[in-house]
């Protein structure tokens, strides 16, 4: 690991430390047993979780498990920003959190209400990340990262943790993958089971980091790129995945917002397209199992069913 992210690499204990901590703050999502086309599948209605989202449990345990501090600066495409700006406030921290100028307004607008300090700098994440990091690093504050940190990790495997606990007949998880922090701490949470990140085609920083041997830059260029527009894994997910490998797919934007309709027709659920990614997978016979739980990580979409 290089020396920008020289940090411990987060283990299953760390998991269930972090399962500890957010449990007073965090919801226990639940699971939805089903069948579609007369196939089994199982759903982990994250959607459901305070902020709309799983980004809270990793910015809860980062605050609480990190060192203590009075305020935050981080950068988001609006999920991670949502979830550390309720946790900021629920923990009685100041937060500061940088979007792209493109951030749907379904998560800028709950961002907003949070009362944090809100900066719009660039087109991509990545652009809205160096103006933070700068001002963090200028002004001697903590700097949180959507998805490189050990204990961000930690807490967004918390999901695998229920799944385990819950719906142990289930053999195999599916996550939607940006910069890695979900896959990775699912990876960790969830035991002995196949866990099968999927990306969609134009935003492959899994893929890409897997066929270099490392976290490399590609592009971002998706219909879920809001919330999966990471345009390089990880280092820290990367040290988790090498050690625990996960199964890898991809879908396209035609079958993601496919998924996207599926889901409402099917449960009315409303996700928004990163939370589609995996059932997308799923339906393209891409997840293996007898009986696979996907995630439905989100559901701070503007997308609406007419009529």
């Amino acid at each position: 690991m290089s020396s920008r992210t020289a940090q411990a690499v987060p283990t299953a204990t760390d998991v269930r430390a972090a399962a500890e901590r957010i449990a007073p703050y965090a919801r226990r999502t639940p699971v939805l047993h089903t069948e579609i086309d007369g196939r089994p599948v199982s759903l982990k209605l994250e959607y459901l979780q305070r902020t709309g989202a799983f980004k809270l449990r990793g910015a809860l345990n980062a605050l609480l498990g990190g060192p203590a501090t009075d305020r935050v600066i981080t950068a988001s495409g609006g999920n991670h920003g949502l979830g550390v700006a309720t946790a900021a406030r629920l923990l009685g921290v100041r937060a500061t959190v940088y979007v792209p100028e493109t951030v749907p307004e379904a998560k800028a607008a709950p961002l907003a209400a949070t009362g944090a300090e809100i900066v719009r700098v660039g087109r991509e994440y990545a652009q809205a990340a160096a103006e933070a990091r700068s001002r963090a690093q200028a002004e001697g504050v903590r700097y949180l990262h959507a998805y490189d940190d050990a204990l961000v990790v930690a807490g967004q495997g918390t999901i695998g943790l229920e799944i385990a606990a819950d719906a142990p007949e289930c053999d195999t998880v599916a996550v939607a993958v940006g910069g890695g922090g979900l896959v990775a701490g699912v990876r960790l949470g969830s035991g002995d089971r196949r866990v099968v990140g999927v990306e969609p085609r134009g935003c492959q920083s899994l893929h890409s980091a897997l066929a270099a041997g490392h976290p490399v830059q590609g592009p971002v260029d998706s219909v879920a790129s809001s919330a999966l527009g990471a345009a390089t894994l990880g280092e820290v997910p990367f040290e988790v995945l090498r050690a625990h490998p996960v199964t890898t797919a991809l879908v396209g934007d035609d079958q993601i917002l496919a998924a996207q309709d599926r889901l409402w027709e099917e449960f009315r659920i409303a996700t928004e397209p990163a939370a589609a990614v995996p059932f997308a997978a799923w339906l393209a016979g891409l997840v293996p199992g007898e009986r696979p739980c996907l995630v439905v990580c989100g559901a701070n979409a503007e997308w609406r069913r007419a009529g």
